[in-house]
């Protein structure tokens, strides 16, 4: 077997990010943590719930662009927003800009008045980051991504969360950030990204040089981990045969 592409180890990290949650409702956005989470679901976190991200609960692991065959259930909005609420749920969001506590943009790049480019908009994004786990997806990891201050605030950082009180930090649960280059969580000083570890062929310069501020680098650097055969073969040959997570992580 060949060995693992950037985009595998990709998908792996954000497996990882589900590792040891059951009867949680897994919602990713984007080619690599979709098979993340798929994947998670067929190896370490099998009582993980799969949904179409509509109404539909998975009953099997679909491949990535295939149907169900097995329906176990539906979740209207009604109930999506309970599960939002009791914190039954874990988001894997992407962000157009993310600074070092956390703070997501999706909605504006310039002044939130006269912008310069307009996205998506703030869509869930703060609801989701004071009521349950939020991971993040970085698909292009470099300084316009990675960035000092966020031009507009959609999704809640650390800092927004203490500074707001109990009610906001209370359920407030920023997980990781996966990106191409590697993986970080938020244990640096005052809530801050830390590096947790650094994709194979990626070393600490190159992380840095495309990040925006100053990173924390809490001990030695560590590599992160490889798919195993099992993983490789899922990911290969059920999940994603067409190599869709080649296209959003480029070898």
């Amino acid at each position: 077997m060949s060995a693992p592409s950037r985009a595998e180890v990709a998908v792996t990290a954000c497996s990882d990010l589900f590792r040891g949650e059951t009867d949680i409702l897994a919602s990713p956005a984007g080619i690599v943590p979709t098979l993340g989470a798929r994947l998670a679901a067929l190896t370490h976190a099998p009582g993980l719930m799969l949904s179409d991200g509509e109404s539909t609960i998975f009953g099997d692991v679909p491949p990535l662009g295939g149907a169900s065959a097995v329906t176990a259930g539906y979740l209207p909005y009604r109930e999506l927003f309970e599960l939002i609420a009791a914190g039954r749920r874990h988001v894997v969001m992407g962000a157009a800009q993310l600074d070092r506590t956390g703070n997501q943009n999706l909605s504006v790049i310039g002044s939130h008045d006269r912008p310069r480019r307009q996205l998506l908009g703030t869509r869930a994004a703060a609801t989701n980051t004071v009521n349950h786990r939020t991971s993040y997806w970085i698909a292009r990891h470099s300084p316009r991504t990675m960035v000092e201050h966020v031009d507009f605030v959609t999704g809640v950082g650390t800092d927004r969360a203490r500074e707001a009180g109990p009610s906001a930090a209370r359920f407030h649960d920023l997980h990781r950030v996966v990106t191409n280059l590697g993986v970080f969580d938020f244990s640096g000083p005052g809530g801050t990204l830390a590096v947790v570890s650094v994709h194979p062929g990626v070393d600490a310069g190159d992380m840095q040089a495309a990040t925006g501020f100053p990173l924390h680098f809490g001990g030695p650097v560590h590599t992160t981990r490889l798919p195993d055969d099992t993983e490789l073969r899922l990911i290969r040959d059920v999940l994603d045969p067409q190599k869709r997570r080649e296209d959003e992580v480029p070898a």
